[in-house]
């Protein structure tokens, strides 16, 4: 059996950056257009008007502050309220795959480690730009990876999961090193003029590199344990999921096929359902509260964050102990846990603890043991 350790992490940020003032004022436009072109139905009773939205009510609501996207023209269109991403031809590299070099690289980088020397690479996403080739098998093509790729998709938890698939098979000895990356293009499959989750999602591409810990060299994280589980639920949704709807010419009208929630079920359901797996995770790899330095979490919603952290930890986390970049960020899906990780792990010491943790549809939650060495 080997040991698997993180050696290296990236993150690709996109440069538009879309305020909440700025969603507000162009949903507001929408609502406005929408409720005069429906004057007479709503005047009559048959439908609600639609309600304006507040950067008040988002911040309440989330703890988001702003979120970076692909593509903010559309978006803050009144008359289109979703991102305008170019079709590609099939010659050209996908958009997903793009994302990922940047990240990869970096994670690369900060390891010391060829691209040549890297013998899995795991497109680990919530929404996929095609259904095949795997985005993966595009990322090795393109990074000059050795050995194999493949995607999956386990929505806001695919990380981790991809984070312990790797590690099982580095622990097994089948490969050496694997990259882990998230290409998360959550702007995609939202729905914009929806005042309930117009906030919620940005877009972001993360990725770590795994690696056998006998071969590093410098600084890493040893993977502890890892621990998955899984629950179904339909309270959260995605219809379609391929990203040729947000294409000029392909944006069909049908609010079932984005992203759909049930905020006060999911609130209800998911939190004890990943303090319970934390707890256990702990328990069985005999880590405590006191052990742990640092606590990753999924960054969908400041409020699930801070009940889960003290849940974890029996008591409110202290400055520093369970970073939150949402308010940078918004919602990134699988990539929030590993932005918060990547920027938040530096300045821990050797022999320190800590625990990444991402859950989301299906339900899904997986959580990582690490602990600093070197």
């Amino acid at each position: 059996m080997h040991q698997p350790a993180i050696t290296g992490s990236g993150v690709f940020t996109p440069s538009q950056v879309v305020t909440n003032d700025e969603l507000v004022d162009a949903f507001n436009a929408y609502a406005a257009l929408w409720n005069a072109d429906h004057a007479e139905a709503i005047a009559a009773g048959e439908v609600e008007a639609k309600q304006p939205s507040s950067s008040e009510f988002i911040v309440a609501a989330s703890g988001i502050e702003q979120r970076y996207v692909l593509d903010k023209s559309g978006v803050l269109d009144p008359e289109v309220m979703h991102p305008w991403l170019r079709e590609r031809s099939d010659d050209e590299p996908g958009q997903m795959a793009e994302m990922a070099l940047s990240a990869c690289r970096d994670a690369l980088n900060m390891a010391g480690v060829d691209a040549a020397d890297v013998d899995a690479v795991i497109c680990a996403a919530s929404n996929h730009e095609r259904a095949y080739p795997a985005i993966a098998i595009e990322i090795q093509d393109l990074l000059g990876t050795g050995g194999f790729g493949f995607d999956m998709n386990v929505a806001c938890s695919s990380a981790t999961f991809g984070i312990q698939a790797a590690a099982d098979m580095i622990r097994s000895g089948s490969i050496r090193r694997a990259l882990v990356v998230n290409p998360e293009i959550c702007s995609a499959h939202l729905e914009w003029r929806d005042r309930d989750c117009h906030f919620i999602f940005g877009d972001v591409c993360t990725a770590v590199l795994i690696e056998r810990a006998d071969l590093v060299v410098g600084p890493h994280f040893t993977i502890r344990s890892t621990r998955c589980a899984t629950q179904f639920s339909n309270n959260i949704r995605n219809n379609d999921g391929f990203l040729r709807r947000t294409r000029k010419g392909h944006m069909e009208d049908r609010r079932d096929m984005q992203f759909m929630q049930n905020g006060r079920k999911v609130f209800k359901e998911v939190l004890p359902l990943v303090a319970q797996h934390i707890a256990d995770h702990m328990a069985d790899a005999d880590v405590r509260a006191d052990d742990l330095k640092r606590l990753w979490l999924h960054q969908a919603n400041k409020t699930m964050n801070d009940y889960i952290g003290k849940k974890v930890l029996g008591r409110t986390p202290e400055p520093g102990e369970q970073p939150n970049i949402l308010q940078d960020y918004a919602n990134t899906s699988s990539a929030g846990s590993i932005i918060a990780f990547a920027k938040y792990s530096e300045d821990l010491k050797p022999g320190d603890m800590g625990l990444i943790c991402s859950f989301g549809a299906g339900y899904s939650v997986g959580s990582v043991i690490v602990e600093r060495a070197g």
